[in-house]
């Protein structure tokens, strides 16, 4: 990389590598960084807006954007050995703590079936994140990258759908991401399937503060888990955030 434009989000800068790779894709690199004065994060299970997204829903709170998150599945199929109660209650109630961590904030909870998300119909599931939109007017959506853990089909549907409803909305789409060599290491370490981006195919780069990240993510028996690859994954990643635009400002769907 060598030349480099900092701009801000929240807490710290955001770097946008200007190589020539990035200058080729200009249109992706259009209104960049999001000053959003509201952001609707869309993710399949409670946790995964600690887990994937914290850091940044953080940093947009910092700066001042209203932030909404719509979970499209209580998390239900889940098990943890010991987990006392009703598990959709219990995660549900974990999403509502890792919120106010967060916030503020505002989550909402949808009843599609956890673990066969990607077999409700995506229509109905960009309805959802469309309602969603209505009432809290976002500049932009955050959701995970179209690619990050092959087997978690759920993610894969609920950004498909945050990227139809986007669509139909006409909003810009920004998709958290993992560096490839975070996630070569996580797979070394862990014998996972994680799937990062090329630096050349990461869009920005924030600098984040993770203090809250951590603790919301306590709210969660899944993040709270010693020794686990979420844990670790957020030990590689340090202080920085990696996103693309999945579907940048006024442009069409980027390719995976």
């Amino acid at each position: 990389m060598s030349a480099r434009t900092v701009a801000t989000l929240g807490r710290r800068p955001i770097e946008e590598p200007m190589s020539s790779e990035v200058m080729a894709r200009a249109s992706r690199s259009a209104g960049v960084p999001p000053v959003w004065a509201s952001v609707l994060a869309v993710i399949a299970h409670p946790d995964d807006e600690s887990f994937g997204l914290g850091a940044v829903l953080d940093a947009f709170v910092f700066a001042g954007a209203r932030v909404e998150v719509i979970c499209l599945t209580h998390g239900q199929t889940w098990a943890l050995n010991e987990a006392p109660g009703d598990l959709a209650t219990l995660r549900g109630a974990g999403l509502a703590t890792a919120d106010d961590v967060l916030g503020p904030a505002r989550a909402k909870l949808s009843d599609y079936p956890d673990g066969v998300l990607g077999e409700v119909c995506q229509k109905k599931l960009a309805a959802a994140v469309v309602k969603a939109a209505k009432s809290s007017h976002p500049d932009g959506l955050l959701v995970f990258d179209t690619v990050v853990r092959p087997g978690h089909l759920d993610h894969v549907a609920a950004t498909a759908a945050g990227l139809l409803a986007a669509e139909m909305l006409n909003l810009p789409v920004l998709g958290w991401t993992l560096p490839a060599s975070v996630a070569a290491q996580l797979n070394q370490e862990f014998g996972a399937s994680f799937t990062g981006h090329r630096d050349e195919d990461i869009d920005l780069r924030a600098s984040v503060d993770r203090a809250r990240q951590r603790l919301a993510g306590h709210a969660h028996a899944s993040e709270a888990l010693p020794g686990s690859a979420l844990r670790r994954g957020l030990e590689l990643l340090a202080d920085t955030a990696s996103l693309r635009w999945l579907r940048p400002p006024g442009g069409a769907v980027s390719p995976v």
